[in-house]
């Protein structure tokens, strides 16, 4: 299957279709205070780049986004592929479009929180297998047992 990946805005009936899916995904996987979401409205933000996988046929599988926290710091968010394509490398597609991105802008520590337990195997092999390495808690989320942090340095950090 033939996937292209380029930046959209989530502003789409499409995209937010995508998000609904995601959002449904996560409810059972972890108590909802601990379902860290932005809005689709919150993904157009100016310090969010959103990322749109699409099939050969225009139709949208899979999405994620880079939120720049500024001070070389950027956030993975929204990561997900549809069901249907999942084990055909569409997340690590997403994935490897964000850190080009990153790169690109600056960003020499990329970091992402998601959810802890069986539900999210899929996402640790891929974030382990695109470089990101378990860390502590990070930006302002709580210290929780609901999640998992990962980074990856993407160069070294610049002198203060």
């Amino acid at each position: 299957m033939a996937i292209s990946v380029a930046v959209e805005t989530p502003l789409q009936d499409d995209v937010r279709a995508l998000v609904s899916e995601l959002n449904d995904h996560l409810l059972p996987l972890s108590p909802i205070e601990f379902q860290f979401k932005m809005t689709v409205e919150q993904m157009a933000g100016a310090d969010t780049t959103v990322f749109v996988a699409r099939d050969e046929n225009g139709v949208a599988v899979g999405c994620g986004a880079l939120k720049d926290h500024g001070n070389h710091v950027g956030e993975v968010k929204r990561m997900f592929t549809r069901p249907t394509v999942r084990g055909q490398r569409v997340g690590s597609a997403l994935l490897e479009a964000i850190t080009e991105l990153a790169k690109e802008k600056g960003v020499t520590r990329l970091v992402l929180e998601t959810g802890a337990g069986p539900g999210f195997a899929d996402a640790y092999r891929l974030y382990e297998r695109s470089g990101f390495t378990r860390c502590g808690v990070l930006l302002d989320y709580p210290d929780s047992e609901h999640s998992a942090f990962y980074e990856k340095w993407l160069a070294l950090a610049p002198a203060q």
